[in-house]
């Protein structure tokens, strides 16, 4: 195996020691639709994750957006396939030859004029200043037409594609849940998922914000992750409301039941 391909793979088996692997795969499926990496494979999104930064270009490539690497920069590196053109019996095709890497520098790392994603700006939205109370950076991203926006705890971060106010509830609804539980898994775990959209309906009505056009997509939702509990969409709801309950608790009032005390404590 070529060395630095060993390297660069060595780079993620280090990371399943520490526990921040499935992490750095959650967000790597959600890749921003209008950059160089969203055409990346899976395993490169993830070292440009657990290089702590979402964009990551080649030296050539930021040129062209206007930006510049900055002096003394360090590049990291992905995984890149090494194609040989031949022709047999007059068709070209083609045979993966083997493995190489490909430096590249994270966005972090450069200056210069502002990325398209950068120039879209957050809409006003109700409870954001719930999110700003814990530390937590709500930005506007584009979309890549699988999903509408992510949330990100160990950055604290929410990044929303979409204006309408449930997306944002359903994020924040899982910091709450962050909060309430201590830790949650990473990715898309049907309970919590079905906590999160449940939690942003009712929000919603809370907040005095119709749901009306957003109501049959969130049972929609709810209804795929019940199926994978092998549950219906009633018997999912019934199964995590308790949990619900505390996270619009901790929305709403800023504070959480803690059931062991039986008292409530400021999140």
């Amino acid at each position: 195996m070529n060395a630095n391909v060993k390297k660069t793979i060595n780079t993620i088996l280090d990371k399943f020691k520490t526990g921040d692997i499935p992490e750095a795969v959650a967000y790597s499926i959600f890749p921003f639709s209008n950059v160089p990496s969203a055409n990346w494979s899976l395993l490169n999104r993830t070292l440009m994750i657990l290089n702590d930064t979402k964009d990551a270009r080649g030296f050539h490539q930021w040129n062209k957006a206007n930006r510049y690497v900055k002096k003394g920069s360090k590049a990291f590196h992905i995984i890149v396939p090494f194609i040989k053109k031949y022709e047999d019996d007059n068709e070209e095709k083609l045979v993966l030859r083997g493995f190489g890497t490909k430096p590249v520098f994270r966005l972090e790392d450069t200056d210069g004029g502002p990325l398209e994603y950068e120039k879209i700006e957050v809409p006003d939205l109700p409870l954001i200043e719930r999110a700003h109370q814990w530390g937590i950076a709500v930005k506007a991203v584009p979309g890549n037409f699988h999903y509408y926006g992510y949330y990100a705890p160990g950055q604290k971060e929410i990044a929303i594609a979409s204006s309408n106010e449930c997306v944002f509830f359903h994020e924040l609804a899982h910091f709450a849940h962050h909060i309430v539980k201590g830790n949650i898994q990473a990715g898309q775990d049907p309970l919590q998922e079905i906590v999160a959209e449940l939690s942003a309906q009712a929000l919603a009505r809370m907040v005095g914000k119709s749901a009306e056009n957003t109501i049959g997509n969130s049972y929609r939702y709810i209804q795929k992750y019940a199926e994978k509990l092998k549950l219906d969409a009633h018997e999912a709801c019934l199964k995590v409301i308790a949990d619900t309950e505390r996270v619009l608790e901790l929305i709403i009032t800023g504070q959480v039941m803690d059931k062991t005390q039986n008292h409530k404590k400021v999140a």
